[in-house]
């Protein structure tokens, strides 16, 4: 592992001076749903960082400082942008806004989830030291929140809460679906896990808002028609949990 002086920012992978990073950032993994976000939903944005082309904006939103910074796909390319924002930049808030593949009939395409915990298959706990089967949590009162706001917020399909699987393998699933289903997981994903134990380790608070993209089970996917209409309720539903609007 790599320490570095948390006064040395700009970093290799965040461009931001350290006035250019607000306290609440919504972390999207693909570099064009940043983008996207940041032009829907912000007053003002401007780019604040590119390296690698992982995209950061910040701009406002009703008036609050936020920015956007893609994670990238997977626990280590997250790893290192959480870890720099809450520690490098003073961030104090994360909230994943990203996708998942279903495992339950009762969760379907479109659908929003907000995880109440997050196993893994990965050793990155172990390796953060923390015990082996762990369940990562978000933070509790943003959590409570974004149930809230998300039942005010979606109108045609259904919000759930539950626990998810953070994989390190997207093909050739690294862990078997009747097996996490029996224990009561709703949905596999990447990152969720590893934000919700940064945050911890870092004194700070993280959330997922998930939309269901696929379904595990019988291989429906998301219509590309129907992809933005989705995410604008994920990511209004995300605004109002942090800033409790």
């Amino acid at each position: 592992m790599i320490f570095m002086d948390s006064e040395k920012v700009p970093t290799p992978f965040n461009s931001a001076g350290k006035d250019e990073i607000a306290k609440v950032v919504l972390m999207p993994g693909n570099p064009l749903r940043s983008k996207w976000i940041a032009e829907e939903f912000f007053e003002d944005p401007r780019l604040v960082n590119n390296i690698r082309g992982a995209q950061g904006y910040t701009g406002t939103w009703h008036g609050h400082p936020v920015s956007v910074m893609a994670s990238g796909m997977g626990i280590p390319s997250l790893s290192i942008y959480a870890y720099e924002l809450y520690n490098f930049y003073d961030t104090d808030i994360i909230v994943r806004t990203g996708t998942a593949g279903s495992i339950s009939k009762d969760v379907n395409v479109g659908d929003l989830l907000i995880p109440d915990g997050a196993f893994t298959t990965s050793n990155f706990a172990e390796m953060m030291g923390l015990p082996k089967g762990t369940e990562h949590v978000p933070d509790g009162e943003l959590f409570e929140l974004a149930v809230k706001k998300a039942k005010e917020t979606v109108r045609n399909k259904k919000v759930h809460t539950g626990p998810v699987l953070t994989e390190d393998l997207y093909y050739g699933q690294d862990a078997s679906v009747e097996s996490w289903s029996g224990k009561g997981v709703l949905a596999f994903e990447m990152e969720a896990a590893a934000l919700f134990a940064i945050a911890k380790a870092a004194g700070k608070k993280a959330l997922a808002v998930l939309t269901i993209s696929n379904s595990i089970l019988d291989g429906t996917q998301m219509h590309p028609d129907e992809t933005a209409h989705f995410l604008t309720e994920m990511i209004e539903t995300a605004l109002k949990a942090a800033f409790d609007e």
